[in-house]
């Protein structure tokens, strides 16, 4: 706790000497003052993340630093020290703000024990503040476009299972909008007050994928300074998305397995069992049975992720969509960056509308907010689709192939023969760049 700072506030001497050894000693960056005056003063001059104070303080009460603290500096955590351990001293420190109280006379564990709780309550409650305004920024139900007999399926899949507490598994190609789907399950759900926390489980390491799933203890491992709460916990109560849930290693796959069946685990270097209540959405853009036997995927970790199975079509298989696609991303676009861009040239649609799209949405919305940007006029035409981003027409004959029109260039060239390879590994970066050298 090095980079935590502690104010120490009492007018005893020993106590206060006590307490500023104890802090020292757990690593914890301690300032003192003999005042409640001294307080306040030193708040002003150097700031701390807590302050540990003595209720009983004349002429300046604990409650009084309590308040002044509470009023000038709402973000640093306080705690209150008392001897006089009445329910009513209490109960009056917590109703103006104290985060915890601890009785005289206290052990160093116990005072160590009160800072660690009020830290990781602060920290867990700020950010599931930040999680909240981030589900608050138009990810929900409406957001999804697309009127297809598809998507329509899906939504009626949606709409069913969303208050359930059943485990979903989303899949489909990269860019199908899965992420989107699984925002969608948690706002239409009685889970949607609560946290929905996203963990890319191909982005990290098995060890460092454990830490961010379950959390740590304090010196379970090099570089753990601190305690860290995983995503489990973070999610208690919501939904925890678990994305390119086919990316977990073999090693790592029986503890997610009896996370989700049993609803309990433990942090890593930790021995006591947390449980919580979590909603869990898992996507793929893989094929699982095959992964199942190839030896890579687990059967019953397979089992259990796929309760309610959600397929999303490609984009080529619902190309009814496209046009309400466009105009969406286009008026959203045109919005977000300040430009007036009315439409497109039939040239452009029709380039659009023939194109077979293999990056799915999230392809179609990147090349479209590129032309909104990078347009000279104010209608879209085929050439600012040809500006800047490689959109080429797929060889019927052969869907590895690509054919590219005269005056492509190198870049061009280039972006296509990667974009093609990525599609063909099944968006599997890793191989896609070993074929292609």
């Amino acid at each position: 706790m090095a980079s935590t700072r502690v104010l120490v506030v009492d007018d005893e001497d020993l106590m206060r000497e006590y307490v500023e050894e104890a802090l020292v000693r757990a690593g914890y960056d301690v300032g003192v003052a003999n005042s409640g005056k001294e307080a306040v003063e030193r708040m002003k001059a150097e700031g701390a993340d807590v302050v540990v104070t003595d209720l009983k303080m004349t002429p300046m009460s604990g409650i009084e630093v309590l308040q002044e603290v509470r009023a000038q500096w709402p973000d640093t955590i306080v705690i209150v020290m008392t001897a006089y351990g009445t329910i009513e001293t209490a109960v009056a420190a917590l109703k103006e703000g104290a985060a915890d109280y601890i009785l005289k006379p206290f052990s160093p564990d116990e005072l160590e024990l009160a800072l660690q709780r009020a830290i990781e309550h602060k920290r867990l409650a700020q950010e599931n503040l930040y999680l909240r305004e981030e589900n608050n920024r138009g990810y929900d139900f409406n957001a999804m476009v697309g009127t297809s007999d598809a998507m329509e399926g899906v939504y009626a899949t949606v709409r069913k299972l969303a208050d359930s507490k059943s485990t979903v598994l989303i899949r489909g190609e990269s860019g199908t909008g899965k992420e989107l789907v699984a925002r969608a399950i948690h706002e239409a759900s009685n889970r949607r007050d609560k946290p929905f926390i996203k963990v890319n489980c191909a982005a990290l390491s098995a060890g460092l994928l454990e830490s961010e799933l379950f959390g740590h203890e304090k010196g379970a491992f090099t570089g753990a300074h601190d305690r860290k709460i995983g995503r489990f916990e973070l999610a208690d109560g919501g939904t925890l998305l678990l994305d390119e849930i086919s990316e977990i290693g073999m090693e790592l796959q029986p503890k997610l397995l009896r996370a989700l069946q049993e609803r309990e685990f433990e942090r890593v270097g930790g021995t006591r069992t947390i449980r919580t209540d979590v909603r869990i959405v898992a996507t793929s853009n893989r094929n699982l049975e095959q992964a199942v036997s190839e030896g890579t995927f687990r059967e019953d970790l397979f089992f259990r992720l796929n309760v309610i199975p959600i397929q999303l079509p490609p984009l080529r298989m619902r190309k009814e969509d496209l046009s309400t696609l466009i105009t969406h991303f286009v008026e959203r676009f045109s919005t977000e960056n300040g430009r007036n861009i009315s439409g497109l040239s039939d040239d452009a649609r029709e380039l659009l509308e023939g194109y077979d799209w293999p990056g799915n949405v999230r392809e179609l919305q990147n090349t479209i907010e590129r032309a909104v940007v990078l347009a000279d006029g104010p209608v879209l035409t085929e050439d600012d689709f040809a500006l800047g981003s490689a959109v080429f027409r797929s060889d019927d004959s052969d869907p590895s192939r690509v054919s590219l029109p005269v005056g492509t260039t190198v870049a061009q060239m280039e972006k296509a023969l990667i974009m093609k390879s990525l599609t063909h590994c099944n968006d599997n970066r890793t191989r896609a760049a070993e074929v292609l050298g």
